[in-house]
């Protein structure tokens, strides 16, 4: 399916160079603020204490998050739960309190705001529990990698898989280096948005090493150098990339907005690695496999020639 078909080719390549060391800057910076600041991480995984309250009639984010200050919590992470009346409050770490402390002090004070309001629930998350959680996201996503490494260098060749991983933590390194810089919470769910970019990205990258193969094999571009095959493949791919990832685009926008706080940061990831996903599958991905040297031979094993003394009778 294409909504149109562009006849010639647009020269990508001509400036992949400027192009990637805007990339680079761009990752340098990301990998800076990374080291510098951090990432703002959640309860998930530094530990603390979660609540669930439940009010009679539509619950006031904004109001509850002021009150909770008030008592001594600084930026508690007050998100709706399922509907407008469950509000669920997350509380970082205090030495100097216990959780029954720390949740009579909480519905003392959302009491007096709201006498209605009802504590249904505290649970405490563990600063171990958070460590492995931690730990088995960096699991989680260094798995990813070299399963996408070895997928893509049985499918196509080692150049077009390295080409593609770097392509793929270009996106990752970005989106952690946005939440770094401005702060945002980094939570499971983000996470999980992280992991989906990974396999969002590289199948935007298949999809161009796939045209790509298929230009090198097809008689009708056997002197094509590789700039101008990777030209054709990117351009004969525009419009699909355009139908999915706008398909894809108008769903996380929507998550975007009406989806809430509990799925504001999700959709943020989200749409940060579509976009740069479509840039570095075109800019990144396709311009290091050529700068490795990726040629019409990677993909097409030459045809031995037959030997003329084969079947002979002697």
């Amino acid at each position: 399916m294409e909504l149109f078909r562009i006849k010639k080719d647009i020269p990508f390549m001509r400036h992949a160079l400027i192009f990637n060391v805007i990339s680079a800057l761009t990752f340098v910076a990301a990998v800076f603020f990374l080291l510098h600041r951090g990432l703002n991480l959640s309860i998930e995984f530094t530990g603390g204490t979660v609540m669930e309250v439940a009010y009679p009639k539509g619950a006031h984010l904004e109001e509850i998050r002021k009150t909770v200050e008030s008592v001594g919590f600084a930026e508690p992470q007050v998100t709706s739960f399922g509907n407008a009346q469950d509000v669920i409050i997350r509380l970082p770490v205090r030495k100097d309190a216990s959780t029954a402390q720390i949740s009579e002090t909480v519905i003392g004070a959302l009491k007096k705001q709201e006498p209605t309001a009802d504590l249904r629930r505290v649970e405490i998350v563990g600063a171990q529990v958070g460590d492995e959680l931690a730990h088995d996201g960096l699991y989680a996503l260094l798995m990813v990698v070299v399963g996408i490494v070895i997928y893509l260098a049985f499918r196509f060749e080692w150049k077009f898989a390295v080409s593609a991983i770097i392509a793929n933590l270009h996106d990752v390194i970005i989106i952690l280096g946005f939440f770094a810089f401005f702060q945002w919470e980094f939570s499971l769910t983000v996470l999980a948005a992280v992991l989906a970019v990974l396999g969002y990205s590289v199948n935007e990258s298949v999809v161009v090493f796939d045209r790509v193969r298929e230009t090198f094999r097809d008689r009708r571009y056997g002197k094509l150098a590789t700039p101008d095959v990777m030209n054709h493949a990117i351009t004969s791919t525009i419009s699909r990339t355009i139908i999915t990832h706008g398909s894809t685009q108008m769903m996380v926008l929507s998550m975007l907005l009406l989806g809430g706080e509990t799925l504001h940061y999700f959709a943020i990831a989200l749409t940060i690695g579509i976009l740069f996903g479509i840039y570095s599958s075109v800019f990144v991905a396709a311009a290091v496999a050529m700068w490795l040297g990726a040629k019409r031979e990677d993909l097409i094993k030459p045809i031995k020639e037959k030997d003329e003394t084969d079947g002979a009778v002697v």
